[in-house]
């Protein structure tokens, strides 16, 4: 009865299943260990942060261009603060308020953000203390630049003057007229009485929607596999009922549907 498997139509159909399957296997495997990759790495870079916060700062120029291995390190530099800026839309504790960015001039021109700290509520420039007088030495956590859009950043435009959505030097640079650091820092203590902005985890280093579609990839790989041997387990049950209908003389008619087939009457003289 089941002979059909070794024609060659059936043979080619069979090579197909039995690579489909472990191809299949194999790239749900893959996909699933990347988002347990990232699972780690996310439980490694949460950790980083807290371990960063208790090593001895370094100069920014030692820790530049910010990388995954740079991201919250603790940096120190020194110059005058200069430009104030209000970054609005950002939580704090589960609260809504704005961050306080100063831009720092240091020794060699170029401007350094720093986040100040954090307050509640709508941005109002009246309610910002002003920023210290004279030469400050700053410590804080170094930050990559942000990117609109991502890990919760405000894309949104048309902002009010004193105002920036995101901490980028591609942001700050139309602002202020001096070359701006590719980075910012954020105090490890709030300055006059504000908020410590927390530093992050770098840049695809956590579960973001990224990890999720690795495991979403997994599902489909594995469902496709499922979906393969299904399809071959149809085509053979189908197969075999033609033949016991071809058995017991029920053939299809034009229009698909079975019939029996008539014995032919013999001739009369």
């Amino acid at each position: 009865m089941y002979r059909f498997l070794l024609t060659p139509r059936w043979f080619g159909i069979n090579v197909f299943v039995l690579l489909a399957i472990p191809f299949c296997v194999f790239m749900g495997s893959w996909q699933l260990s990347r988002f347990e990759d990232r699972m780690a790495e996310s439980r490694d870079a949460k950790q980083s942060v807290v371990t960063d916060e208790r090593e001895a700062a370094r100069p920014l120029a030692e820790l530049l261009p910010v990388d995954k291995a740079t991201s919250g390190k603790q940096t120190t530099a020194t110059g005058r603060y200069d430009k104030q800026l209000l970054v609005p839309d950002r939580q704090l504790d589960d609260r809504e308020g704005y961050y306080v960015l100063t831009l720092l001039r240091t020794d060699g021109g170029k401007a350094l953000p720093v986040v100040r700290g954090w307050l509640p509520g709508t941005p109002d420039p009246a309610k910002v203390p002003a920023p210290p007088k004279g030469e400050v030495t700053v410590t804080g956590a170094l930050q990559a630049s942000e990117t609109p859009g991502d890990n919760g950043v405000s894309a949104r435009g048309g902002l009010p003057a004193g105002q920036t959505a995101a901490i980028s030097a591609a942001s700050l640079i139309n602002i202020v007229p001096y070359d701006v650091y590719d980075a910012w820092v954020t105090l490890n203590t709030g300055d006059s009485g504000m908020k410590a902005v927390p530093a992050t985890a770098p840049a695809d280093s956590g579960l973001d929607l990224k990890a999720f579609q690795n495991l979403g990839y997994t599902g489909e790989w594995f469902v496709f596999a499922g979906f393969v041997v299904f399809m071959w387990f149809r085509l053979v049950r189908r197969e075999v009922e033609f033949l016991r209908d071809a058995e017991l003389g029920i053939l299809p008619d034009d229009d698909g549907q079975p019939s029996q087939e008539q014995p032919q009457e013999k001739a009369t003289a």
